[in-house]
């Protein structure tokens, strides 16, 4: 088995590939991942917020989108975007359609851990705010999101990190990320299992620059008292 790794001709290949590959991740993977990130943190603490507010309507508008992106897959979520729009007039490039559906479905998910943050917060802090004349909105914005962020930062790193790669899912409606580039030269040179090892190792380096990132940012939430 392990003569498919160590040929001249496998090295080689490997060594001609891995650029390609860390090109795609660069310039694509790591763009969509941030991109669809920022977007569904967005959604996710909108959602959030209309849930912890009890707004009647809308908090069951953000019950139902939580439930439908949770119950229905990723893959399935994609298809609609991208293949099922233009159905009905809505055409759209491959990048945006993905942006679209990990925005979407990610921010569900956040929307999740970011409710459960914002709950953990002592309600005898909003109390305590109401009572210096704050607004609701100012209570949120300045004692309540601060610390709820901080809470979360672990699992919305999780969730970024999931999302990376997830990213791999892209590749079905066209888009030219990480996992493209080494099926391109898998398919090209007929070397897959040491390809796909190859490929496996450039997500799981990419996994570990945001564990590491995530440390550091809760190391210096912690040293600015965000305890």
């Amino acid at each position: 088995m392990f003569e498919a790794f160590l040929s001249n001709r496998t090295v080689s290949v490997l060594a001609e590939a891995l650029p390609r590959i860390l090109t795609a991740g660069l310039t694509m993977t790591i763009p969509l991942t941030l991109v669809s990130f920022f977007f569904a943190m967005i959604i996710a603490v909108a959602v959030a917020l209309v849930q912890y507010a009890n707004v009647p309507v809308l908090r069951q508008i953000a019950r139902f989108y939580i439930w439908v992106i949770r119950g229905t897959p990723l893959l399935v979520q994609l298809f609609i975007i991208f293949y099922g729009l233009p159905s009905v007039g809505i055409m759209l490039d491959a990048f945006p359609a993905a942006v679209i559906a990990f925005a979407f479905n990610e921010g569900a998910y956040c929307a999740e851990t970011m409710r459960g943050a914002l709950e953990s917060v002592p309600q005898g802090q909003l109390e305590a705010g109401y009572c210096v004349g704050m607004s609701w909105w100012q209570i949120m914005r300045r004692i309540v999101l601060p610390q709820a962020l901080r809470t979360a930062v672990p699992a919305l790193s999780n969730s970024l990190i999931g999302m990376i790669k997830d990213t791999s899912l892209a590749s079905n409606i066209t888009v030219a990320e990480l996992f493209m580039a080494g099926q391109r030269v898998a398919a090209r040179t007929y070397i897959f299992l040491p390809i796909y090892c190859e490929v496996a190792v450039v997500y799981l380096l990419f996994c570990t620059v945001i564990t590491k990132l995530q440390a550091l940012l809760e190391r210096r939430l912690n040293a600015h008292g965000f305890q």
